[in-house]
This record gives structure tokens, sequence and C-alpha cells, in this order.
């Protein structure tokens, strides 16, 4: 029987992998701030009423803006790895 069901090793080279962008999100946020974010990344969804679930939304639908936030995320934990 085939199954779609991935292992931590099917994934080597990919820091992203098993981390939900909701996680992703929250870390970032609890890191540094919405504001620093919004000067980092320039969106409305962290600029005007920041919120997780708004930021969620536009993120999932936008994949140039995610990718700058996985970026950033990948960056701060190299950063807090060391």
């Amino acid at each position: 029987m085939i199954t779609n069901k991935k292992t931590p090793n099917d994934q080597p080279n990919d820091p992203l992998h098993g981390i939900k962008l909701k996680d992703i999100v929250e870390c970032l946020v609890e890191q540094y701030s919405w504001e620093y974010l919004a000067s980092k990344i320039n969106i409305n969804c962290f600029k005007k009423d920041p919120s997780i679930n708004s930021s969620l939304k536009f993120l999932r639908k936008t994949p140039w803006a995610r990718n700058k936030v996985e970026q950033l995320y990948i960056q701060t934990r190299k950063r807090l790895d060391k």
C-alpha cells in the first residue's frame, strides 16, 4: 500500500519542512513586532490592524510575500541557533 505520508527524512534540505505557516508568523511577531515586520516586509497585513489570521490569509494567497516571510524566518532561526 502506497501512502503520501512523509517522514522527517523525506525533506532533508528543506529548513521549513514540517513547520506551519502559522508557527512561522507567530514566531516572527514574538521575536520582533508587527512594526518591525512591516518595515522589513512592506505588506498591509503587517501595517494596518495586523493579526495572525489576516496575515495567514494574505500569505497563503501571495507567494512572493510568503517567500519573504519564510526567508526572514530562516535567517532568524539561523541567528538564534548560534
